[in-house]
């Protein structure tokens, strides 16, 4: 489990800790911002594309030798990012750095299942979710850290030294699978199977993020390709998606999709990290333009979300099983929900600790829902569909960030954050979201 949790958190903390260094390092590289946020989105596609293909490789192979594989790539990748000269070196380090995040995050779940017995996989799956929200959240404030002392490109040294350590330590203690794909469907898995995989999401990633971020704004900017570029990854997924429907077992996991509880469940995770990613990216700006906090202060008041959740994981992992999953994660997004509409109506000039216990309640909602909802994400699929579970889990935490990302974006072109109205409409929007989570949970208890 040390192995597990280690994998997982280098690889979620990484998807964000060069956020705070672009400014930097755009400057150093001589290049402009536009240019440098590919640093950025060079490593959540190559994650994004490869998610679901390696989790079904996985379910071929075994989780131990992806994971094993992608824990390397992401090391060595991460020493080429250190000694980057260029930003198109940085960028192509940064792509490789992420498709081998993707072997990590795309089996992690499913070894986990491999890990503990039925009677205590929630617990496991309380501290493997408990990471994962915490290392969400904790990119910013590691960053700072390392850059209040050293030059950006020290943001990837460390990942050398854990990698290695993951590596020998996982080769001793990861587990075999037990249970593999029958020959007849391994046949099923092909190259083009994987190329339309990586199009449609590729696709689909740039012309949101195009029509998100620079639909209102820039010069030379066509909305009408960022259209077209949508418009592509969608038809190319509905030619992918008529494939899988076919195959006994498709890289898109159509066939569990079909049952209820866990389209269900994708439904939660989707609206729940929207609505995440949408206040913690929204609430930074209401702090220091709108409140006149401090860097410092800000970042006091906003631990309080991961400080919540990290307290109330183990108590979700220990009602698993006392409780339906689906309760506990509709009362989970209800709290969630709660609390980000009490941001939104935050008064013009409120204290720091008025501010702190809403946040709080937002990472109290947030721990709650986080571990059940995975649990049954997990095991609501047979064992031998294990990693395809587990890719759709992390593919729905991706493309949830990615969704509220884009709709801040847009929230921003519309209500500049300057004023205070943005970031206030973007928390209620993250409060609608959150309601939304809820109610696709809450459908799952009749189920």
């Amino acid at each position: 489990m040390l192995v597990i949790v280690l994998g997982i958190a280098v690889s979620v903390l990484d998807s964000t800790i060069v956020n705070l260094a672009l400014p930097g390092i755009a400057r150093e590289l001589h290049s402009d911002a536009a240019h440098a946020i590919w640093v950025v989105n060079a490593y959540q596609i190559a994650t994004l594309i490869l998610l679901l293909p390696l989790a079904s490789l996985g379910d071929l192979v075994g989780y131990r030798r992806v994971y094993l594989v992608g824990i390397t790539v992401f090391a060595a990748a991460s020493l080429t990012a250190v000694f980057s000269r260029s930003l198109n070196m940085l960028i192509v380090a940064r792509a490789v750095q992420g498709m081998g995040a993707a072997g990590v995050m795309s089996v992690n779940s499913a070894l986990v299942r491999r890990v503990y017995p039925r009677s205590q996989l929630g617990r496991g799956m309380a501290i493997n979710s408990m990471v994962v929200a915490t290392a969400s959240v904790a990119g910013p404030s590691v960053s700072a850290a390392i850059l209040s002392v050293a030059p950006w490109p020290w943001l990837f040294v460390f990942n050398v030294p854990l990698g290695v350590l993951v590596f020998v330590l996982g080769r001793k203690a990861l587990p075999f699978n037990h249970y593999r794909a029958a020959p007849a469907s391994r046949s099923r898995f092909s190259a083009l199977d994987v190329l339309l995989n990586a199009l449609m999401f590729a696709l689909i990633f740039i012309g949101v993020d195009r029509l998100g971020v620079h639909g209102h704004e820039g010069p030379g900017v066509s909305p009408g390709v960022s259209w077209a570029i949508l418009l592509a990854g969608v038809t190319v997924g509905g030619v992918y998606l008529r494939r899988q429907a076919k195959l006994a077992l498709p890289l898109f996991p159509v066939d569990l999709m079909r049952l209820p509880v866990f389209a269900l469940s994708m439904g939660t995770s989707v609206n729940s990290f929207c609505a995440q990613t949408l206040s913690l990216i929204a609430l930074p700006f209401l702090l220091l333009d709108s409140y006149g906090c401090s860097t410092f202060e800000a970042g006091l008041i906003i631990t309080a979300w991961p400080i919540g959740t990290v307290c109330m994981a183990p108590v979700a992992g220990r009602l698993i099983g006392k409780y339906p999953d689906s309760l506990l994660s509709s009362i989970g997004l209800i709290l969630l929900a709660c609390g980000l509409a009490l941001l939104a109506a935050l008064p013009a000039h409120p204290g720091h600790a008025n501010i702190a216990w809403r946040m709080a309640l937002c990472g109290l909602g947030f721990g709650l829902f986080q571990s059940p909802n995975n649990h049954t994400i997990v095991t609501s699929p047979p064992l031998h569909r294990s990693g395809a579970a587990s890719g759709m889990l992390s593919t729905a935490r991706l493309t949830g960030q990615t969704l509220g990302a884009v709709v801040l974006a847009g929230l921003f072109s519309a209500w500049p954050p300057h004023d205070g109205k943005g970031q206030v409409i973007a928390l209620a929007v993250a409060a609608c979201c959150a309601a939304l989570a809820a109610v696709f949970s809450m459908l799952r208890i009749r189920k």
